[in-house]
């Protein structure tokens, strides 16, 4: 399939009633029996293929261009090793170089875990100059998941400890369950959060919080994380990956090219002064007045329809 040159499986949802259709892509070529997912009210059939800690499921239909990058290595609470890093990479670069990607979901497949954080026991295996040359790359990797020029929305359910709060600290929004939890835990093992997690949490929940979060190491309630704005939404248990899903639909019903350049103006004008920033959105701005579907939202609300747009 065009854009996915790196995977090789492949497996088609269907549901009766909605006519939902998804292509799921991952690394492993195994057959497993097919499993009922639900995409809010949707019903969808997968037929699931085996693979290594990270999947990329595509959706279609009237939810074509919503991605999910799912994290799935049960039996370590998805603690990051070499393995899962590399299919962190491969996941994220596939997705950027997928044009009819619009908008990216970042969850877990392990119950109550979004990402234990880096495994630990792979790490004491590693000499110093591993570790540096590890943590290095992961923070470029972070890096990456957070240029892509979609949105990106992490979904948590249970622990965000380490590095898979930094992972989510790397998505644009992030939507958690009450009952989950939060923490940057590294000084306690006398290091630091290596991988973004100083300079990502003052940006967004301040630099007096983020001083003592990462000063103590103290975990940190869903509620207590959206009242400090390091998420967006908390929800019940269990419905997280649902509110995430209608924040994505949502996204897609936009102009793509108008997203991708208002993630771009946002991004580029934080890293400026006030004049500068400015200038980012005209230009930014500017890159949208020739396309179809500036014109097509013209003509939609004129004639009360919805767009339909190409993303041209």
């Amino acid at each position: 399939m065009p854009g996915f040159p790196a995977l090789v499986g492949r497996s088609i949802f269907r549901s009766s009633s909605h006519a939902l259709r998804s292509t799921h892509l991952t690394t492993g070529v195994a057959a497993a029996p097919p499993l009922l997912h639900r995409f809010g009210s949707r019903r969808a059939l997968i037929i699931q293929t085996l693979s290594g800690p990270v999947r990329i499921e595509r959706l279609s239909d009237s939810d074509s261009g919503i991605i999910e990058l799912k994290l799935d290595r049960p039996e370590a609470k998805n603690a990051i090793g070499k393995e899962m890093l590399r299919g962190l990479q491969n996941a994220i670069e596939t997705i950027g170089n997928d044009s009819s990607a619009n908008v990216v979901v970042v969850s877990s497949s392990v119950p109550k875990v979004f990402c234990a954080g880096a495994d630990l026991k792979e790490r004491k295996l590693m000499s110093a100059s591993e570790v540096q040359q590890f943590v290095n790359s992961l923070r470029s990797t972070f890096s990456s998941l957070e240029e892509l020029s979609v949105p990106t929305v992490a979904v948590i359910e249970g622990a965000a400890l380490g590095g898979g709060l930094e992972m989510a600290l790397s998505c644009d929004l992030r939507v958690c369950g009450e009952q989950s939890t939060f923490s940057l835990p590294e000084t306690g093992l006398a290091i630091i959060p290596g991988a973004g997690g100083t300079q990502r949490l003052p940006r967004i929940v301040g630099r007096s919080a983020a001083k003592e979060l990462i000063f103590t190491g103290r975990r940190i309630s869903g509620k207590e994380a959206v009242s400090m704005g390091l998420v967006n939404y908390c929800v019940p248990a269990g419905e997280a990956h649902h509110k995430a899903l209608e924040i994505a639909r949502d996204i897609n019903q936009k102009g793509p090219l108008a997203i991708r350049m208002a993630k771009q103006a946002i991004n580029k004008g934080l890293e400026v002064d006030m004049p500068s920033a400015l200038d980012a959105e005209e230009e930014c701005y500017e890159q949208l007045l020739d396309t179809q579907d500036r014109l097509e939202g013209l003509a939609a609300f004129a004639e009360k329809r919805k767009p339909r747009y190409l993303g041209k």
